[in-house]
């Protein structure tokens, strides 16, 4: 059990007393293990305080349409520029505030509603404030528009509204009715302590609480790096946008293919290369000051391992004929290096015309993008070996007493004041989910290819993923996926299908990733002790109306920007590039059009790499004996095979550069500034991470509103990319590519 008594200023643990727990049987307390939750998260809570408000519903609401809309629109952008909820969270307080003041106080009535309530039921609260804030954070985006992005912009083929909207909504409840079967194994123990949402927390702490006056109050401190950030990002934004990513070598040796190859951090391996622009190094893997240490060294090694060991080396010695091809790209390619063009082989169904196929080429890729493939087979095999090896008796052990109510932590036990979320709630969304699915795949067909069973089948396996991968990210905030799994095993149920493919890889991997962002939601709501019942109305309201605003800003872009996601008739440096439907787009001609037989296959090119699959599976099994063997060596306990794998798997669409910069910088805070000055790293650490993201997601949306829309641009030596314009040449012989030079 926690000791009532602690050191000032830590809040590790308290008495149960000090928070008013009557307990007839008492649980076992868990030990306050994790050291950033003891530093971060308060442990006392106020259950008087009002929650689901008319002040949180309409700032709620205003904030997930506005949350959903911008991150829709910058997703199409070449740098993706992505607003989390932190900013939301920002501008709620004042908002919240200024609503306490001028709404009247007194009970009123409406039509139909037996109740009186009051619009004002006090000084605006954190609990509200965290409401919004999760309210906010389900408009992320529905991960299901990538289907019509895909479809209408890529293949330029005909989906109608109404199934893309059965669609789209279907798969975003579905994912938040696959959370709650976790919740119990993946959220109320203590160590599962989701590091990222601490950012939250910490935010919330420092504009609710008061703190002694000392050099530089917590709230002084956010408020100037939310404004230096702000201002800054006005140079990378928009005057010498360069400084995204500065490649050393491609400036030093500006007619060097291979110079080029090496150090351009957008389209090479990035030796040398850097940035200067917070955008550029939380782009695609968030903000890496809510990442562990321990994660951050596993990702490196595997980081340098796959990019500086396994590329070079498959690429110079020319393995699978990679010289022909860029080093770096997303895109598929025919036999001459000329890239793959895919409306010579499609039917008007979209369906594989073989006799086209096998009349034109076979499709390669990148060095970088198949290897990338290859990781993504072992990391899945990684992941379970590893959860089974290292965390499968906590697990077993764990999931009894949590059923049981047997180990709870503090704040598990202060939730215990709530009445929690029936079961069968969460069962009811996914009946609704999986009904709206079947039904729109049969009457759809036509436009959608899968079948009623593909639907039951991509749902089983994102159900049967989501808790080895829901420990990764609950432990180290690393979320592998299931892309490849979830593609080839429908590229070979349904080989020459592509949109069959993309609607069973959201129903099994974006379902999947869905559930455990949902799940990061319910820890952060059990860190600030909402009322579970509460989190349910707001999560599913939240999640049904972004699904409706994302497709309806997705339908609107797609028609009124001319050639969006077409860079080959877009206008120059024009950003609306696609750069991760891009990528969905080519996996859908690999593993649905072609066929995972025609690629990685038999009779494919890259059938060798299936052997990847077995590496992962036994790749953790050697670290496992190693902690045995040596138990006092406590540093191989840290060692994380999946961790490690997943350290280049986000190549494309993110680049070198962006990797680079996340595990710097990362470390730097996270290690040295973690272990040699804690108290700095206690008190700003999460709210800096807060003040940056904020800052350049506001100056963004400014950017946008008064260069983008008739302004222009600024055309300058920095504003030209990274200057490496030879880092995509192939350095095969007779390869002639526009542009490139012929070897």
């Amino acid at each position: 059990m926690c000791p009532g008594k602690v050191e000032e200023g830590t809040k590790a643990c308290v008495d149960a007393t000090k928070n008013q727990l009557l307990l007839k049987n008492e649980p076992t307390r868990a030990p306050c293990s994790i050291e950033e939750v003891q530093l971060t998260v308060a442990t006392t809570d106020d259950p008087s305080l009002p929650c689901l408000t008319f002040r949180t519903l309409v700032l709620g609401t205003l904030a997930n349409v506005v949350l959903t809309v911008t991150n829709t629109f910058f997703s199409y952008r070449s740098e993706p520029l992505h607003v989390s909820a932190i900013a939301v969270q920002i501008m709620a307080l004042p908002l919240g505030r200024l609503m306490s003041r001028l709404l009247p106080g007194e009970p009123i009535g409406f039509p139909l509603i037996p109740r009186r309530f009051s619009l004002n039921p006090g000084p605006f609260n954190v609990k509200e404030h965290v409401l919004i804030t999760i309210f906010a954070n389900t408009g992320s985006g529905a991960m299901g528009a990538m289907l019509v992005n895909v479809v209408k912009a890529f293949y330029k083929q005909r989906l109608d509204f109404v199934p893309a909207i059965l669609f789209v909504l279907a798969t975003q409840i579905m994912g938040y009715g696959s959370a709650g079967l976790y919740r119990k194994l993946l959220v109320e123990p203590a160590q599962m302590w989701w590091p990222h949402t601490l950012v939250n927390v910490s935010l919330f702490r420092t504009l609710h609480e008061k703190e002694e006056k000392r050099t530089l109050s917590r709230v002084q401190f956010f408020c100037i790096c939310l404004v230096a950030s702000f201002a800054y990002y006005v140079l990378p934004g928009y005057l010498f946008s360069s400084l995204t990513t500065i490649s050393v070598a491609c400036i030093l040796y500006p007619r060097s293919v291979t110079a080029q190859q090496v150090g351009s951090g957008l389209r090479g391996l990035g030796v040398g290369s850097f940035s200067l622009d917070w955008a550029t190094i939380s782009a695609f893997r968030g903000s890496p000051l809510g990442v562990p240490f321990f994660a951050l060294a596993n990702a490196a090694v595997g980081f340098v391992f796959y990019l500086y060991v396994i590329i070079p080396i498959t690429y110079w010695f020319n393995v699978y004929d990679a010289r022909k091809f860029p080093i770096f790209s997303s895109k598929s390619f025919a036999d001459n290096g000329s890239p793959f063009d895919i409306h010579r082989v499609v039917n008007h169904d979209l369906t594989l015309n073989p006799k086209a196929y096998e009349g034109y080429s076979q499709l390669h890729l990148s060095i970088l993008y198949a290897m990338t493939n290859a990781m993504g087979f072992a990391v899945i095999g990684a992941a379970i070996t590893h959860v089974v090896l290292f965390h499968g008796k906590d697990i077993v052990q764990g999931s009894r007493a949590a059923f049981r109510d047997k180990t709870q932590d503090i704040h598990t036990q202060l939730m215990q004041t709530y009445k929690p979320v029936p079961q069968k709630w969460f069962w009811i969304l996914l009946s609704v989910s999986l009904v709206l699915s079947i039904v729109g795949t049969e009457v759809y067909k036509d436009q959608l290819q899968l079948p009623w069973w593909g639907v039951l089948l991509g749902f089983v396996l994102a159900t049967a993923f989501a808790l080895p991968f829901g420990v990764l990210v609950a432990t180290a905030n690393q979320a592998p996926g299931i892309n490849v799994l979830s593609e080839m095993v429908m590229g070979y149920i349904m080989p020459e299908k592509p949109v069959a493919n993309i609607c069973f890889r959201i129903y099994g991997s974006s379902n999947l990733m869905h559930t455990i962002s949902f799940l990061s939601d319910f820890k952060l709501g059990h860190y600030m002790k909402i009322p579970p019942r509460t989190m349910f109305i707001v999560q599913v309201w939240g999640s049904i109306l972004s699904a409706l605003v994302c497709l309806g800003t997705t339908w609107y872009l797609l028609d009124a920007i001319p050639n969006i996601c077409n860079p080959a008739l877009l206008p120059p440096g024009s950003p609306w590039t696609c750069p991760n439907d891009s990528v969905q787009f080519t996996a859908s001609v690999i593993w649905g059009l072609i066929g995972p037989s025609s690629t990685f296959g038999t009779r494919g090119i890259y059938g060798k790499l299936n052997w990847f699959f077995v590496i992962g599976i036994f790749a953790p099994v050697p670290i496992y004996i190693a902690v045995k063997v040596f138990p006092k060596a406590t540093w191989l306990k840290w060692v994380n095979m999946p961790i490690i794998l997943i350290g280049g798997l986000t190549m494309p669409p993110a680049s070198p550069v962006n990797n680079v910069m996340w595990l710097s910088v990362g470390m730097f805070f996270n290690g040295f500034i973690f272990r040699r000055h804690k108290t700095w790293w206690k008190r700003y650490n999460y709210l800096l991470s807060a003040a940056l993201d904020t800052g350049t997601a506001f100056m963004g949306l400014l950017l946008w509103v008064c260069f983008d829309q008739g302004l222009g641009t600024l055309e300058w030596w920095g504003n030209q990319g990274d200057h490496c314009p030879l880092a995509h040449c192939p350095t095969a012989a007779g390869i002639s590519i526009k542009g490139c030079p012929v070897f």
